[in-house]
């Protein structure tokens, strides 16, 4: 049964220990590249830097190309309904929320494909 992560590093441990941590990297390459928004983490990457790398890449995007970074969130389908409710006060907070339903959606598509 799918459980929700309650954050990126219990999500990130998650996809460790289902052995799915290299197609989550797979499907957040794909995605950010049918985006038009280039990103190649390698397989090798930690989970401590893929957060901060992700963190970063949201924050730019937010900071400096938003209808891109629009774009991303329909293309990886992330709920608007989520993005709505999330304080858009402090920019490097929003980013690392965003970063967050990102990852958890990413997720939640590479466990079903594995499960299903």
């Amino acid at each position: 049964m799918y459980i929700q992560p309650q954050n990126i590093d219990l999500l990130l441990e998650e996809a460790e220990k289902e052995a799915l941590y290299f197609k989550l990297i797979e499907q957040i390459n794909k995605d950010f590249n049918l985006a038009n928004e280039g990103i190649d983490f390698p397989k090798s990457i930690s989970p401590e830097e893929l957060k901060i790398q992700m963190h970063e890449k949201i924050y730019r995007l937010i900071q400096y190309k938003f209808a891109e970074y629009l774009n991303l969130l329909y293309i990886i389908d992330v709920s608007e309904d989520l993005i709505k409710k999330l304080d858009g006060s402090d920019l490097v907070v929003l980013a690392e929320n965003v970063a967050f339903l990102i990852l958890k959606r990413e997720w939640q598509k590479v466990w079903f494909r594995n499960k299903y």
